[in-house]
């Protein structure tokens, strides 16, 4: 891996500028990074550092969109037209990535980037005042265990393909990264290894993290996420289970419409909404909304590169369905969701919540219901919202109720996957369905290998 610090610029001149305060300007050196042992001394020090962290979650190459929309043009067959020039993402909408993808190689790096810098929090949390010990830990933890999540599920196979025991996952690191020696050349993990650590990363967040934390992650942004895993897995009863103490809490509803679940159109500026568990703040100052750049039209900040095929919509959204709504005539159909280029990027949504609760319960058949609701009530719940009756709640029903509320959300190609359905006509697990691990990783670090297929 790339020798990365979390020692912001800011973090760096706030601590030069105390030092220097009784030295002369030509008598300071020159300084782009501080030591560890140096820049956090201070439970204040650790908690900016937390900070930090969350920025880089937020990259538009990690949480800010890219990795969904990437795993979105892999799962297309006929949803997405593609007119745009970037090499990398067309090399994406066609399954021919290649080991040198610049876009592929910088999801690793935010990703590793964000690892390192929710590392520096953890091995610094002594330093932290007692009162906020556990939910900086939390918070630190959910960042670390969401990101192999979605790092294990885009650069391995997924959990249900072969044996998760002995196929490839990525690389597992717990401390910070400091210096490139002989023991920063990790090797890949086992698939199962990285889920069982997001699992212990994501658990210890739920417990140590506050119920509310204004826009920074809380219990049930851990549970949600632990929910997505567990469905992941085929892990259902742990699924529903989690998904219940997020519907549960008491702190989230869903929008009195679809639309407005997501930023407005146009706006120069976006909020939480009631149904925002987990959100990536974006503001005209900070952030970027990756889902902006390829979706959203150039009126609308975009790029106006992927556009959404008006057959596809029609083909989906039938009858009163109110997400027919959710997108918009600009010349070529687009989807609303991304039309704002400071909107928040939500991560997860109460509605995706009621429908894993749902999925559970139909799979599992329980005697008595996960949360004490049926399937259909919790499909009713969704479907409401959308100007839509339900008679029945069948697992078909359910999923094809994931791909309309969910859709360009970034969980086409995960669902595919663990529903092992083929991808056109390509196989549901086919290597060309994963991404490679970049080449420059291979170059740096002797102890990686490569996945099949590249």
């Amino acid at each position: 891996m790339k020798k990365t610090y979390i020692y912001k610029f800011l973090l760096a001149s706030t601590l030069l500028s105390v030092a220097s305060s009784c030295k002369k300007a030509l008598e300071i050196s020159p300084v782009d990074t501080i030591e560890q042992s140096k820049a956090l001394l201070t439970s204040k020090d650790v908690e900016v550092a937390l900070v930090g962290s969350y920025s880089a979650l937020g990259s538009r190459n990690l949480y800010g969109g890219r990795p969904f929309l990437m795993a979105d043009f892999l799962a297309n067959t006929n949803a997405i037209e593609w007119y745009g020039t970037y090499e990398e993402l067309t090399q994406t909408i066609n399954k021919s990535l290649l080991k040198t993808n610049t876009f592929v190689n910088n999801v690793w790096a935010a990703g590793y980037t964000a690892i390192n810098d929710a590392n520096n929090v953890l091995a610094a949390i002594a330093k932290v005042d007692a009162a906020k010990k556990d939910k900086v830990e939390g918070e630190a933890k959910f960042i670390r265990g969401s990101v192999y999540f979605d790092l294990v599920r885009l650069f391995g196979k997924a959990y249900n393909d072969g044996s998760p025991t002995t196929n490839l996952g990525v690389p597992i690191v717990l401390t910070p990264t400091t210096a490139v020696n002989d023991q920063s050349y990790v090797s890949r993990a086992t698939v199962a290894a990285v889920y069982a650590q997001a699992i212990a990363d994501l658990t210890d967040a739920e417990a140590k993290l506050p119920a509310t934390n204004g826009f920074f992650a809380t219990k049930s942004a851990a549970a949600g996420m632990l929910a997505r895993l567990y469905l992941q897995m085929g892990n259902y009863a742990a699924a529903g289970a989690a998904a219940n103490r997020v519907i549960t809490s008491g702190n989230y509803s869903l929008t009195s419409s679809y639309g407005a679940a997501f930023p407005t159109m146009g706006s120069s500026a976006g909020s939480n909404t009631t149904e925002d568990v987990f959100s990536i703040q974006v503001t005209t100052l900070t952030g970027f909304n990756g889902y902006n750049e390829f979706y959203g039209s150039s009126t609308y900040g975009g790029r106006g590169d992927a556009v959404i095929s008006q057959a596809w919509i029609d083909a989906n959204y039938v009858g009163t369905d109110d997400r027919v709504n959710a997108f918009y005539d600009d010349g070529d159909m687009y989807t609303s969701k991304f039309a704002n280029p400071y909107g928040n990027v939500s991560i997860i949504r109460l509605a995706e919540m009621y429908l894993i609760r749902a999925e559970c319960n139909v799979r599992l058949a329980p005697a008595a219901p996960i949360g004490g609701r049926t399937p259909l009530q919790d499909l009713a719940v969704v479907r409401t919202r959308a100007g839509l009756t339900t008679t029945s709640a069948t697992l078909a029903n359910i999923l094809n109720e994931r791909k309309l509320e969910l859709a360009f959300e970034g969980f086409a190609l995960h669902d595919a996957k663990r529903t092992q359905t083929n991808i056109g006509s390509i196989p549901w697990n086919a290597n060309n369905l994963v991404f490679p691990i970049p080449q420059v990783e291979l170059d740096a670090n002797k102890n990686l290998t490569q996945n099949p297929g590249y």
